[in-house]
């Protein structure tokens, strides 16, 4: 069965700035997400490219760009394509202040958009829970220390 859509929330001991500046600027999206170069221009309908060397290059465009609050874009499935219908998931960053911190969540959405038989589908929204999980843990001890 493929999921509507896969979700992942944490809290984060950082002040909300700096989680933001984390998700949005490019030296940040760097060092715990796309570990190989990463280049935004940061509204909506602009870009964002981020590259691993063991995957490749991956183009997303800008949906919604609310400082401090939301940010959302759709990414391409595979390297080196543009994102549009068929071939795209949709990623949706909210960030809510909570203590002396703040809750990130984020929801993926559209893997059933995708031009690919279910079973692909499923497989994809499966390994992209996974990188998130990993992706998190890694921006939640990167944001907690500098935070430090």
């Amino acid at each position: 069965m493929v999921p509507e859509q896969i979700e992942r929330e944490i809290v984060i001991e950082a002040p909300v700035e700096r989680i933001w500046a984390m998700l949005t600027e490019a030296e940040l999206i760097q060092q715990w997400f796309a570990f190989d170069g990463a280049t935004i221009d940061p509204r909506p309908g602009g870009s964002l490219v981020m590259t691993w060397k063991e995957h490749g290059t991956y183009h997303a465009r800008i949906e919604r760009f609310e400082p401090e609050r939301l940010f959302s874009y759709r990414w391409a499935r595979l390297p080196d394509e543009q994102p549009g219908a068929g071939n795209s998931t949709l990623v949706e960053f909210t960030l809510t202040p909570e203590g002396s911190g703040a809750r990130l969540r984020v929801v993926e959405s559209g893997f059933a958009e995708l031009d690919l038989p279910e079973s692909e589908q499923a497989e994809w929204a499966a390994g992209n829970v996974e990188g998130w999980n990993g992706g998190f843990a890694t921006l939640k001890d990167f944001a907690e220390r500098q935070a430090a």
